[in-house]
Parts: structure tokens; sequence; C-alpha cells
């Protein structure tokens, strides 16, 4: 049964509501209550847009995204004392010609009208109306304001401008958040609404998902103000109703304006967003002229490079050649290959070191003949269906390293090429975690500063740790937990703020390429040092089918580079990096002795006595040390039986003769997720794309994907 009320107005900025941890309880308390639709509107962004698309759609809900904007009434790009004057307006993107709207407002008021707030003024608004709805927001909305300062006839007047921008799809919000001067404007803005011939519309700001949360709310304003609860001047909630109301709640509030519960229902049946993310949107890539097309061209230049990698050429390489390329081209990521290419070899030609390569993208062969890669996937058995899988279809990632310093020229290259507009790096919200959360409380509730300290302490040094699993396993916590003194506050106001996104920065590699105008596809944003990113993160611009590169700054690669310098400066010789011995007894003798303070990976403490311990002798001893140096092989005991087997301590022992031929290399132990998919395409038939999917499953310990 179709619910008689719609939460249209979600805020998310100095909300307990942001971030994926936030915004997924969100969509489960409005599905809690059987509502069939929810908005978000964030304050003068879509930051949580994709995120809270997604989140609707799982839990079958209609989602009404949209954004609070700042209107400014002078000119958005005026930067004065009536400039900070503004009028909230709530924008829902009613089709896709809406969304795409947002985009062009959310992008404006960042990077044209921002003066202390992402602004927009009413030209920009008037141009870029088409498919939105806007509801003049509470109190700090336009026509409120008019009612508050009593004048009536500059209210119906800007109700009227409102109105001429936005036709029938303008209304007038009512809010009671039992603030008794904003109650008593209810009555004047029904009967402005009227006179304006405008709907008025029942809306509550959501700032949390129950009222025990306005303490907590109040405390995180305060942790970005940068104020104590004992600021004269500190931020100080109003009302514990800011929070997200079931229907009846509504009806309560608004019974005597039923027509105002109904326009919500109203508004959300006009919605009809549907975001399609099946598209992957490549930027075009110049084709020489005696090619067809794309495919063509990366047949042509994989074909020239395998004569160049390989002195000889047999039947595996060839097949191994054609199976990639023809998924390359079922998936269609030729153009990703061909671009990423391209910025390689100018670094390259521009004398710019690029790292050999690392992660999944090490198992391409065409990533190998292209010079993406610098490492024989068939000399190590790395597996293709790692990087690309046709049975899982997602975008490829290929993770660059670049010289530290030069890689500002690598992506003024691509900007060349492509377009100032079409490329930009990507955002990333640093969020409050475990034990950042409690000193952030602890300072804002005014505790000493060695007490907050101590309590954060107690949280255990685990990566990812939460502070729910904290409190399970400190009794000390726990107690805390309980008391009703300031500790008892500090333990559950953190718990509740853990999680929510604390700033925005720069993404330290991520770089966006669009076909075209970025503002078309993302809204944008800039930071206060002027850096320009996307308002949306690296999962949700790959969900909209950007192409997504890695363009990473490897201060190693500097000092490698700066060291080669040295040597020919003193020697007359360049030692040729790419065409290094993997047996040079002098290097092993180092690594054994674990001299290795400096080495990339290597210099750790733990590092160098897993090296003395292991004593390695091989390449592949290196490429296993490094695979085992991490918390799961650590602490199930298996590095000590992997040094047991090697020095002959141990017998080793395969549970399957046929597991022999895969794990000989690492005395019998499975160390590489390699080797889980070869055990699972042996042993179990599953092709290398199912192998993969169980791979994954496993990394993610997902219990119900395993056991299908």
């Amino acid at each position: 049964m179709q619910q008689s009320f719609v939460h249209l107005h979600v805020h998310s900025d100095y909300s307990l509501l942001t971030g994926a941890t936030k915004i997924k309880p969100l969509v489960a308390r409005a599905a809690e209550l059987n509502m069939d639709a929810v908005a978000l509107t964030d304050n003068g962004n879509l930051f949580g847009a994709i995120e809270f698309y997604d989140a609707a759609r799982s839990r079958g809900l209609k989602p009404i995204v949209g954004m609070e904007t700042y209107l400014t009434r002078s000119s958005r790009f005026e930067k004065d004392t009536r400039a900070r004057n503004l009028d909230r307006l709530v924008l829902l993107a009613r089709n896709h010609t809406g969304f795409k709207n947002l985009l062009k407002i959310a992008t404006a008021g960042y990077l044209e009208g921002f003066y202390y707030l992402p602004r927009i003024d009413y030209e920009f608004l008037e141009d870029h109306a088409e498919g939105l709805i806007g509801i003049s927001s509470g109190m700090n909305g336009a026509v409120a304001r008019e009612v508050l300062a009593g004048q009536p006839r500059q209210a119906l007047d800007i109700a009227g401008r409102h109105r001429e921008i936005l036709g029938d799809n303008f209304y007038v919000a009512l809010q009671d958040h039992n603030i008794p001067h904003q109650r008593a404007l209810i009555p004047q803005l029904v009967d402005a609404s009227k006179r304006a011939g405008v709907r008025a519309v029942a809306v509550n700001d959501v700032y949390y998902l129950g009222p025990g949360h306005a303490s907590a709310q109040e405390v995180l304003v305060n942790i970005r103000q940068q104020n104590t609860m004992e600021d004269k001047n500190r931020f100080r909630a109003e009302t514990d109703q800011r929070y997200f109301k079931s229907t009846e709640e509504m009806a309560a509030l608004f019974e005597g304006v039923p027509d105002a519960l109904q326009a919500t229902r109203d508004i959300a049946d006009l919605v009809e967003l549907n975001l399609d993310f099946g598209n992957l949107l490549l930027p075009e890539f110049p084709l020489p002229t005696r090619f067809k097309d794309l495919d063509d061209y990366l047949v042509f230049l994989c074909e020239e490079g395998l004569k160049e990698r390989y002195s000889s050429i047999d039947d595996a390489l060839v097949e191994r050649l054609k199976y990639e390329l023809d998924v390359i081209r079922q998936m269609g990521y030729a153009g990703y290959f061909l671009i990423t290419r391209d910025f390689i070899q100018h670094a390259r030609d521009k004398g710019i070191s690029v790292g050999p390569g690392r992660g999944s993208a090490a198992g391409s062969l065409v990533a190998y003949c292209l010079r993406i890669t610098d490492i024989d996937p068939m000399r190590f058995e790395l597996l293709f269906e790692r990087f690309l899988n046709p049975e899982r279809v997602s975008m490829p990632d290929i993770d660059i390293d670049f010289d530290y310093r030069r890689r500002g020229e690598v992506i003024e290259y691509v900007k060349q090429k492509y377009g100032e507009e079409s490329v930009t790096q990507i955002i990333t919200f640093g969020t409050m975690a475990a034990r950042g959360v409690i000193r952030d409380v602890g300072r804002v509730l005014g505790m000493d500063y060695s007490e907050v300290d101590y309590t954060a302490k107690l949280v255990p040094a685990e990566l990812g740790i939460s502070l729910e699993k904290a409190v399970e396993q400190v009794p000390e916590l726990s107690a805390m937990e309980e008391n009703d003194g300031v500790h008892g506050k500090l333990i559950r106001t953190a718990r509740t703020l853990e999680g929510v996104n604390r700033h925005a920065s720069t993404h330290a590699a991520g770089v966006l390429i669009a076909p075209g105008r970025l503002d078309e596809v993302v809204p944008l944003f800039k930071s206060g040092k002027g850096e320009v990113s996307t308002q949306w993160d690296m999962k949700s611009s790959e969900r909209v089918g950007l192409l997504k590169m890695d363009f990473l700054g490897l201060r190693t690669l500097t000092v490698i580079n700066d060291s080669l310098d040295l040597i020919e400066e003193r020697t007359g010789n360049r030692p040729d990096l790419e065409n290094l011995g993997f047996d040079d007894e002098k290097t092993f003798d180092l690594l054994r002795n674990a001299h290795t303070i400096a080495v990339f990976q290597l210099e750790s403490s733990g590092m160098r006595d897993l090296l003395r311990k292991l004593s390695p002798e091989s390449f592949e001893d290196i490429v296993a040390v490094n695979a085992l140096y991490r918390p799961g092989p650590m602490g199930s005991g298996m590095v000590n039986d992997f040094i047991d087997c090697k020095h002959g301590h141990k017998e080793i022992r395969y549970e399957h003769p046929c597991l022999e031929p895969i794990l000989k290399s690492t005395y019998g132990m499975m160390v590489y997720q390699e080797q889980v998919m070869q055990i699972a395409s042996t042993m179990a038939g599953f092709s290398l794309g199912d192998a993969d999917i169980l791979r994954r499953a496993m990394g993610k310990k997902k219990k119900e994907e395993m056991d299908a």
C-alpha cells in the first residue's frame, strides 16, 4: 500500500547521514517505515547521489535525487557582503534532463559562484530549470525569509519569480520541528502559497535517524567548526526533532494541512529518473587512417609488440594473445588500452620514469606487448582472468607509477590531448575512524587530552577495526560505554559518529578522462586549495561508466632515477634496468643479511626479520616474502611452515597429486590468488573466469558466494 507521506528533504551536510555507511541505514529506515520513495538533498553538492540511488533501488525504493542549493539574489560572480545573503532552494531531479541540470548547478556552485558556500544565481537557475522540481526551503527559503521579515508583498513577488522559473513544479515548504516561531510561520506560508498560486508541501529536515542522536549531531557540527561544548558561541541544536519521521508522525504534525502531506506523494509520483549505468564513457582516441577501428589498431600494436618482446614465438603465446584480444574486443575496452599505452609512451619519450606494473594488470600479455607493463606474465604464470574476466564485467584497473616529481607532466599531457574540460582528478572522503573519532569527540566534550589519548589507544591497532568490535574485545571500553558520566558520553557519541565523512580531499592517484565536458556526466568540486575534482568518489565515478586511470607518484622511482644519474655521472655508464638479471648473488646476499632499509616494501623491521629467517635464493622467494608479510599468513602460522619447508625442517605435503605442479614453488602452500584460481580450475573443473569469482568471494569472505 502506498504511503501518503514521502521524505523529500534529507540533509547530509552537518548531519550524521554522510558517507555510504550512513546512507544505507537511512534507506533501510525508509524501507522499515513502508515508504516507497525517499529523497537525498545534500547541501550545495551531490556527493552522495550515486551511492544513495543504488542503495534505494536495492531496497525497492524510488530514489529521488536532489540537492539544497544556495541562491544569491545578486550575481554568482559577485563576492561581497551582499553576496552572503542567500536563499535556499531544494531542487529535485524529475527526470534525466533534470539530473543533468543538477550536475551543472552543483558544478557552477563551486567553480563559478563559491563564496563561503557554493552559490548559483537566479539567472543560472532559469537557464537550467528544465526537469527540476523546486521547494522553497523552510525558514531559510526565499518565501519564508520575506514573511519572517514582515514583507508579505515581497514574499508573493519572490514566490512568483520561482513559479516563472519552475512553473507548477515549485512548492513552498512547511516545517514543524517543535520550534515555536517555525510553527507560527505555517499558516502565513500556507496563505502566501495560496495567494501566489503554488502548493505548499510538508517537509522535515533529517539530520539523524532517531531523536536520541540529536546530541551527537550537535557534537559533529562543533567538531567541524572546531568548537568545544564550553564555547559561548558554539553550535546549539534548537530541537531533537530533525529525525526520520514516520507517515503517522508527519500526519499528526500537519493534520490541519492535508494537501501539504498529499503534495509529497504527488511530487514523488512526478519523479521518473532512471540512470543507465551500462555504458562505458570512453574518450575518443585518435585513430591512424589506415586502421578501420580501435580493435584493428590494438591487434596491430600487440602483434608488433609480441615480436619485440619475444625472440621465439610459439603457439602458446599466439593463442594467449588472441584470447586476450578477443575478450578485450567483446568487452569494448580497446580504447582503454590504447589511451593507457599512449600516455605511458609519452612519459617514456620525455624521460619520465615509469614503473614496471603492479597488481592484476601484470597478468595481461596485451599490456606487456604494449609496454604498459614490463613483467612477462607467461614466465611468472600470471593469469589474465584476475585482471579482466568476461564472466564478471568490471572496468579494467591499471595502476601506473611515475617519477613523483614529474607525475604532473603526464596529467598535463592528458589534459592537452583530450581537453582541459574533459580531464579531472577524483575526490576522496576522509571518514571518522575508530581512534580518530574518539579524539575528535573528546576534544569537543572538553576532556583532558591525556584521558582521551589513553581511551583512543585502548582501541586495538587492527586495520579497519570498528568501535563496535573494539567495545566487544576490550572490557575497559565496554565498561566506559555503560558509564553515566563523560566517558560514557564519549564512547556512545563516538559510536554514533563513526563512519561519517570528516572532510573531502583529492585522491592521490585517480584521474578521470571523459568523452566531452565533464559536467555533462559528473558534478565537479573545487577545494580550498583551488584543486578541481569530481564530487563523486572513485566507485561512483566508475559506476556511471567514466574512465578512471591511476597515476601514482612514486618517490622510489625518483630515487632510482637520481641513483642512475649519479652512477652515469661517476662511471660514464648507465645501468639498463629493463635488462637486469634475476640471479645476482650479491643482491641475494644483501637480502639474506636484511640490508634493506630504504628498499621499497622490504624496509620495515618485521620484513627484515622475515628476510633473515627465509633467506631468499631466487626471485620467486622475494615475491613470496611480499605475499607472506600480511596479517592472514602471519597470524595463521603459515609463514613459519613456509620457512620450515623451504629449509627442509618440515616435510612438504600436497593434499592431492594434481596440486604439486601448482604449489611446488611455494612448498605446498597456497600463497597467491593465482594458485587459488588454478586449483579451482584443475580440481573442480572451473573455468578461470569462474575461479576468479571464487577468488574474489574468498578475499572478501563472502560465505554465501563461496557456498554457491
